[in-house]
């Protein structure tokens, strides 16, 4: 990684390189989605729009990327790989199937917890409904609200090399309880597992009734499945 870009391909000798200004939950303002292209132009370079609600900007050269990051003025979407990558969020305040406006919740738990440290990439997904948009149960943590407006939230999701399907923490939370339990997981996760480990492979190795056991006793919260 140079000045926050990834090498993208070496063809012919000549690298290219991209970078992905964090963009919280895909909601951007007109001026800086105009800045954004502006900026992409002038150094030849090509959007993207990616799958974890981001806008990647690649063929840049990295002796570019330093200028271009000053003149976005953002911050890069992923300082580390041993980090909570992005929250995805649904757009439940402008949704006529939501059940709550979770946009609210999306953004608390971006500015927390966005980079913050853990053993391995972990990705957050909050949705307004049980349609969970975005993929929210294929997310490490997912963040939902249910029929009745109550929320409730599941772990170990993933999509990826190795797919897993997530397991609900508990039910039946209000918008607080499940903020804390967003933090509580990820502190217990910090706490516990070895550098490298994915949220969903500690879940197993130790059981899912003891991680549930332990986060919710630490918060005195009941499981409700």
């Amino acid at each position: 990684m140079a000045n926050y870009g990834n090498l993208q391909k070496i063809k012919d000798g000549k690298r290219t390189y991209a970078i992905t200004p964090h963009i919280p939950g895909g909601f951007i303002l007109p001026d800086q989605l105009i800045k954004i292209a502006e900026v992409a132009k002038k150094y030849n370079g090509v959007l993207k729009l990616n799958s974890g609600q981001r806008i990647l900007i690649t063929n840049l050269q990295e002796e570019d990327l330093e200028s271009i990051w000053k003149e976005l003025d953002m911050k890069p979407a992923v300082v580390s790989q041993y980090s909570v990558k992005n929250v995805e969020m649904c757009p439940a305040n402008y949704c006529k199937r939501s059940k709550y406006p979770t946009i609210g919740i999306g953004m608390k738990i971006s500015k927390k917890f966005h980079g913050y440290e853990v053993p391995n990439r972990t990705k957050i997904g909050v949705a307004g409904c049980r349609n969970a948009c975005t993929s929210v149960y294929s997310k490490d943590i997912g963040v939902i609200v249910d029929i009745d407006g109550t929320f409730f939230v599941t772990v170990g999701g993933s999509a990826g090399f190795y797919p897993r399907q997530s397991d609900i923490v508990t039910k039946e939370l209000n918008e607080k309880e499940a903020f804390e339990l967003v933090g509580e997981i990820l502190d217990y996760y910090k706490d516990n597992a070895p550098k490298g480990e994915k949220l969903g492979d500690f879940i197993d190795r130790i059981s899912i009734e003891k991680f549930r056991k332990d986060i919710l006793e630490k918060l005195n919260l009941k499981e409700i499945l």
